[in-house]
């Protein structure tokens, strides 16, 4: 058995490239010394990025001036025999789809044609009308896979989950076509609850069959006019939406920024409702667990803290986090070591570390039973099909150790080895990394947004794919590609991404980091 890294905190990897379980010293030791990494844009980066954007700006502008006197061919949507009709859509609202998005578009969208696991086959397409129209070649590339959301690596096409999930198939079909008031309450979806409750150390839980639904659904249902939210600035769109339907006030609050929430909630407790100053009925924080684009971790005991200062609620999104932090898989609660009935809504996806579909809220038994009644996607949706359940319940139960192993901390653990790994050598390549050193989201920022295009189409003819973001998914200076660490990806996996992230980097000049540590 070798040792990589063992000064520096990292666990022991055994020969074949996982991390070995043992009940000796050589048991996980991650480094203690955690930190949040952030790097000003430097200036003459910015002024580069601005200039870019202008660019396209002006050439956009024209390229619609063509378009509009027949000059140029097009192939956007236009309404025919609408006349006296207001347009349903202004063109201006797709201007970038046009001038921007739709010529790169060949980096993102790709098709695959295999599970998201350590490697991907991506099905090959040419354009001959700049990226409107695509044909397939019939040929594919195999290529690492360092963009997918299978953090604990379950998502795949054999094994002990798959199986049961076959099983089930068979049994229960592939669909429920009802909705859980109904006839869509399946005894696999009642373990799924139990199992789930006991999992994240609360008395209830509901599973939804939707992630984004289990947000925007049910946050109208527990605040509406006269409460009070205070969201994190960079919270996912399911938030925002469910925030906006429930007609509550919402303030944003910098992002990460306690000193900021605290002088906010305290201002408004004071001042009360707008016009009335009447007391707010109830007043909410929402933040998520790992931000998706940033790769940071929420400062979880500092918001317990002012929420049990200022007696208000806090709802906390672990699309990203369950599973995948934790010496327990358990989050960020588990993470931080915190009472998870400090939390007063647990949310969390099973989109993610299980390798499934669908979302669930867990906390009191009292409000659970309030959602069971209230919730838009309990009522009027189709509950979660057999199959999605079983894969759920088997990854939980794998992560818990109740299968009889200790695959799920394995699989745990390699993910945090691997986040660390990759972290610390991207930034001793001089990449500008965000996010905190355990976040298994890695954003390497690139900032100009042809620098999108040239490293996630460098990387895939080397066999590495990745997902690069920009505008306006980010600030408009702050254009990045990001990493998604999985317990499927090896040290070799890792060593060979990194090489070629490394080779790319210095041919598209994306080094921009002063601080090589």
């Amino acid at each position: 058995m070798t040792y990589e890294e063992k000064q520096n905190g990292f666990v022991p990897i055994s020969s074949n490239g996982f991390v070995p379980i043992n009940n000796s010293s050589e048991r996980v030791k991650l480094d203690q010394k955690s930190y949040e990494h952030f790097e000003e844009t430097p200036l003459h980066i910015a002024i580069l990025t601005y200039l870019c954007y202008a660019v396209l700006t002006i050439f956009g502008h024209l390229r619609d001036f063509m378009r509009r006197n027949g000059l140029g061919e097009s192939h956007s949507a236009v309404e025919k025999n609408r006349e006296g009709y207001v347009p349903l859509y202004h063109s201006f609202e797709s201007f970038y789809t046009r001038n921007v998005y739709r010529r790169i578009c060949d980096c993102w969208n790709q098709p695959i044609s295999s599970v998201p696991g350590a490697y991907i086959d991506v099905k090959q397409r040419v354009s001959v009308d700049q990226n409107w129209h695509f044909k397939m070649t019939g040929e594919s590339i195999r290529a690492l896979n360092m963009g997918s959301y299978n953090y604990l690596g379950f998502a795949q096409t054999n094994g002990p989950c798959t199986d049961a999930v076959e099983k089930t198939i068979y049994e229960y079909g592939v669909g429920v076509g009802s909705t859980c008031h109904e006839l869509g309450t399946l005894d696999i979806q009642v373990e799924l609850e139990a199992l789930a409750s006991e999992f994240l150390g609360v008395e209830d839980c509901i599973v939804f069959g939707m992630g984004f639904a289990t947000n925007s659904t049910n946050i109208p249902t527990l605040v509406c006019k006269g409460c009070l939210i205070f969201s994190d600035e960079l919270n996912h769109a399911s938030l925002i939406l469910g925030c906006r339907l429930s007609g509550a006030v919402i303030q944003v609050f910098k992002h990460n920024d306690m000193k900021d929430l605290e002088q906010k909630i305290r201002k408004a407790i004071i001042s009360g409702q707008p016009r009335t100053h009447r007391p707010w009925k109830k007043i909410i924080i929402i933040v998520e667990g790992v931000y998706s684009m940033e790769g940071s971790i929420v400062k979880l005991p500092d918001i317990i803290r002012i929420k049990n200062k200022y007696n208000v609620y806090l709802y906390l999104d672990e699309a990203h986090s369950i599973g995948a932090l934790g010496p327990h898989g358990r989050g960020v609660v588990d993470f931080y070591g915190c009472d998870p009935r400090d939390v007063d809504l647990l949310m969390g996806t099973f989109t993610k570390s299980f390798g499934s579909a669908g979302g669930y809220i867990a906390g009191t038994k009292k409000l659970i039973d309030h959602l069971r009644i209230h919730s838009h996607s309990a009522v009027y949706a189709n509950s979660m099909s057999a199959p999605v359940a079983q894969q759920i319940v088997s990854c939980m139960k794998i992560i818990m150790g109740k299968d009889g192993t200790d695959i799920g901390q394995t699989k745990i653990q390699q993910l945090a080895w691997n986040t660390q790994y990759v972290r610390k050598n991207l930034r001793k390549m001089g990449f500008i990394v965000y996010g905190h050193d355990y976040s298994p989201v890695v954003p390497i920022l690139l900032y100009l947004p042809t620098k999108i295009v040239a490293l996630v189409r460098n990387l895939m003819k080397r066999g590495v794919a990745t997902v690069g973001v920009g505008f306006p998914a980010t600030p408009l200076l702050e254009s990045r590609a990001r990493l998604c660490m999985s317990a499927a990806h090896t040290k070799e996996m890792l060593d060979e991404a990194l090489k070629v992230i490394d080779e790319v980097g210095d041919i598209i000049c994306i080094k921009h980091s002063r601080y090589k540590s």
